[in-house]
């Protein structure tokens, strides 16, 4: 299936299909939008209703998305959010530690629609991410999923990912962290580009 699976930039002009994957069937509704790990709490905890959707429009429209989107035909499947660790919160993390300086960009959530998963959307994300990365100038990737050994992960905490798919993208374990997801810890995986 991976090779039925289109990665492009979640740009402004596909901001339909970020909605579809990020937003909230009520557009009112005070949800995620992806931004919990993008922006800074106090910030996040201010956004309220359509500010959410307003503010991803806003990254969606800068010149480097936040993140790509994985197509299967024309039908949007799946999104993986990423920028430089710098403008995000995790930077600032006092469970989740710099491995080093190299200012590495990291992916932070990916995220499949339900009737698509268990397909390889995922792997096709995680890759995708790296590559606009990569295109946009990032030494490395980074993400922070969690080390599940095999075990089922409750989708609620699925956003962070599985150690075992960014390792399957070439990522390698480069650290540990204090962080826990659904019960699970989560590790430092990292794809550094020649």
């Amino acid at each position: 299936m991976t090779s039925e699976v289109r990665i492009l930039p979640a740009t402004a002009e596909r901001f339909d299909d970020v909605a579809v994957m990020v937003g909230p069937k009520n557009p009112g509704a005070n949800v995620c939008w992806c931004l919990s790990h993008r922006l800074p709490a106090k910030v996040h905890r201010e956004l309220q209703g359509t500010e959410r959707r307003d503010a991803m429009l806003e990254l969606c429209s800068r010149d480097v998305a936040p993140g790509v989107l994985a197509y299967v035909g024309d039908e949007v499947v799946g999104w993986a959010a990423v920028a430089p660790r710098a403008e995000l919160p995790v930077a600032r993390s006092r469970k989740i530690l710099p491995v080093d300086d190299l200012p590495v960009w990291s992916i932070i959530c990916v995220r499949v629609r339900p009737g698509h998963r268990g397909q390889g959307v995922s792997h096709a994300l995680v890759g995708g991410a790296a590559e606009y990365a990569r295109t946009n100038g990032a030494p490395a990737v980074e993400a922070y999923p969690v080390d599940n050994r095999g075990e089922k992960v409750d989708l609620t905490m699925a956003f962070v990912g599985v150690r075992s798919v960014f390792e399957a993208a070439g990522f390698e374990m480069v650290a540990t962290t204090d962080a826990v997801a659904g019960g699970f810890p989560r590790v430092v995986v990292r794809r550094t580009f020649a």
